[in-house]
């Protein structure tokens, strides 16, 4: 079976966007509603995710980034937490498919260590890989708090993803764990300064998993430009979805069909 990609909205940049770790293309909908007059958008199901459950693609980087370009045309990738690695790799090594790049609340290392400062709990991410094998379900809910920590309405943003994370059928366990362990493992630090696109980072000032620092950091090593999301959490296309189309207005001015 092949990836599920939603075409939508009417405008001339063309726009790819992925959805993070076990989420799917329809938590995006903010988003997509608010870009719809200016972009016509390819919103990707990732493999084992969503409609692309029973897609037999491994959740590597390098893989899907080969099969969404064989499917979608030259455009502007946008990537979201997970999806960032995904989109990242995609402008590394297809820029003529990559026309530009945004990353939103993602960063080319997941994981802290003692060369990365702005990492999350590495403890807490080995800790997600385990509990996915006894209660996947528990695990995936905890994983939502996290990403709705820190946000202006937590509760509320936590009862909207919680609605939405199954609302295309069960994410596939195998690529739950293909997920952490690119979440343990990805490093495209050393790239960055061969990224040769246009390339936007958009943080969350109060996201808990990817700090802004980080984002920032990235930017200034492939010369992107940074925008910091006031109030916003881990998701700001909840509740900010305003506040990410404007920071993205510079990368869409640059597309050209």
């Amino acid at each position: 079976m092949s990836l599920y990609i939603d075409q939508r909205g009417h405008g001339p940049v063309q726009l790819v966007l992925l959805h993070g770790w076990a989420m799917h293309g329809g938590v995006l909908a903010p988003l997509v509603e608010a870009l719809e007059d200016q972009c016509t958008m390819y919103v990707v199901d990732l493999p084992g995710h969503g409609y692309s459950r029973d897609c037999g693609l491994p959740l590597e980087p390098r893989a899907c980034a080969a099969a969404i370009a064989a499917a979608t045309p030259p455009a502007i990738w946008l990537g979201w937490s997970l999806g960032g690695t995904i989109a990242l790799t995609a402008a590394l090594e297809m820029p003529r498919q990559v026309r530009a790049l945004a990353m939103l609340c993602a960063t080319p290392r997941f994981v802290r260590d003692a060369s990365w400062p702005h990492g999350s709990d590495a403890q807490l991410v080995h800790q997600l890989a385990s509990d996915l094998e006894t209660d996947y379900r528990a695990t995936l809910d905890r994983f939502l708090a996290l990403e709705t920590m820190g946000s202006a309405d937590p509760r509320a943003e936590l009862r909207h993803l919680r609605e939405l994370v199954f609302a295309r059928g069960e994410p596939d366990l195998r690529v739950l764990q293909e997920g952490i362990r690119i979440l343990e493992t990805s490093d495209r630090r050393a790239a960055l300064p061969d990224l040769r696109v246009h390339n936007a980072w958009i943080s969350g000032r109060r996201d808990r998993l990817v700090p802004p620092q980080a984002m920032q950091w990235s930017a200034s090593q492939c010369g992107g430009t940074y925008t910091d999301v006031q109030q916003a959490g881990h998701a700001p296309f909840f509740g900010h979805a305003d506040a990410v189309v404007q920071a993205l207005q510079p990368l869409l001015a640059t597309f050209v069909r």
